[in-house]
């Protein structure tokens, strides 16, 4: 641990590094009570010498705000610009997110990929993955998917572990690399075990399925649980699921009604569905039909094309809601067009009924 009296000492004394140093211990409380403001204080004086170090963590406090001065992302961007201009990887990809974002500066993704791009070149593994999602989406620079992949995987070697996920995103779906749903449940597994709940999820369905592995509906539900009790909304969609089919675990319509729901709650339009089903057939709770037509139209409202059909039977069956044949029509046409072959036969038997 340095020594508060030293570095107080060297920085009152001038010396750049010091005043850095005086700034973590304040900013951390380290050998003297955590103060933000002199943490700020000393940063910033730090920065002025032209200390890269000091530069962005002034600029992090401004960009934070609430942290010993107030949010400023003007001055945000001024200093990252100031560290990046020297050289400093961190700040470089701080301002290139500046730039992504439009925070602080107009939104600029070509200036985006120049300093995400510099600062992955200089070795910093976050914005090595960053890098990677750019070339992913196209943003700034020509869509490459061998590109992301390279850059993703260079995260990967460089110890950032939150780009364990990607990796396994893209060995599963062949972008980039050639598929390998061995290297997917891999690297899944890693992420998962450092806490990436979209990777908890997608290692239970790997186990669901048997996909890079022996189907294992046991570890399933171990992740799926994982995932939908750090609240990832597919997840519990997931986990219910299987407490509704008895999957890895005892068939359980009131868990499985408690996840879907959690899940429907969280705005997830696949389990707003199942949610209404559940309401509608009175498994796991009472039955209901007005939450059932409550939940399938909002499911219908957050874009789940598959439950155009649902709606349009409880408007033709006037279940939880009056009787429309017009809607009934209108919805069981949408749902044809999205080539339901039950909602096709609904509506050819509706069409002359609607016209009478």
């Amino acid at each position: 641990m340095l020594n508060y009296e030293y570095q107080k000492k060297e920085a009152e004394n001038g010396n750049k590094v010091a005043m850095y140093n005086l700034g973590n211990l304040y900013y951390k409380g380290e050998g003297i009570e955590k103060n933000l403001e002199m943490a700020f204080h000393w940063y910033q004086k730090a920065a002025k010498k032209g200390y890269n170090v000091a530069q962005n963590n002034l600029a992090v406090l401004y960009e934070n705000g609430g942290e010993g001065t107030e949010k400023d992302l003007e001055n945000a961007f001024y200093w990252y610009r100031k560290a990046a201009e020297i050289g400093y990887n961190i700040a470089q990809n701080n301002l290139g997110s500046l730039y992504k974002n439009g925070k602080g500066v107009e939104r600029n993704l070509e200036k985006a990929f120049y300093w995400i791009n510099k600062a992955a070149e200089n070795g910093y593994n976050i914005a090595q993955n960053n890098l990677g999602h750019l070339y992913y989406n196209g943003e700034g620079i020509e869509k490459d998917l061998e590109k992301a992949f390279y850059w993703i995987n260079k995260a990967v070697e460089n110890g950032y572990e939150f780009a364990q996920y990607n990796l396994g995103h893209l060995y599963y779906s062949g972008e980039g690399t050639e598929k390998n749903l061995e290297k997917a449940l891999y690297w899944y597994q890693k992420a998962a075990e450092n806490g990436n709940i979209e990777a908890q999820n997608n290692l239970g369905s790997l186990y669901k399925n048997g996909e890079g592995t022996e189907k294992n509906l046991e570890k399933a539900f171990y992740w799926y649980q994982k995932a939908a009790e750090n609240g990832y909304n597919i997840a519990q969609n997931n986990l219910g699921h299987l407490y509704y089919s008895g999957e890895g675990t005892e068939k359980n319509l009131e868990k499985a009604f408690y996840w879907i729901n959690k899940a429907a709650e969280n705005e997830y339009n696949i389990a707003q569905n199942n949610l209404g089903h559940l309401y509608y057939n009175g498994e796991g709770i009472e039955k209901d039909l007005e939450k059932a037509f409550y939940w399938i139209n909002k499911a219908v409202e957050n874009g789940y094309e598959f439950a155009q059909y649902n709606l349009g039977h409880l408007y033709y069956s006037g279940e939880g809601t009056e009787k429309n044949l017009e809607k009934a029509f209108y919805w069981y046409q949408k749902a044809a067009e999205n080539g339901y072959n039950v909602a096709q036969y609904s509506l050819g038997n509706l069409y002359y009924k609607v016209k009478e």
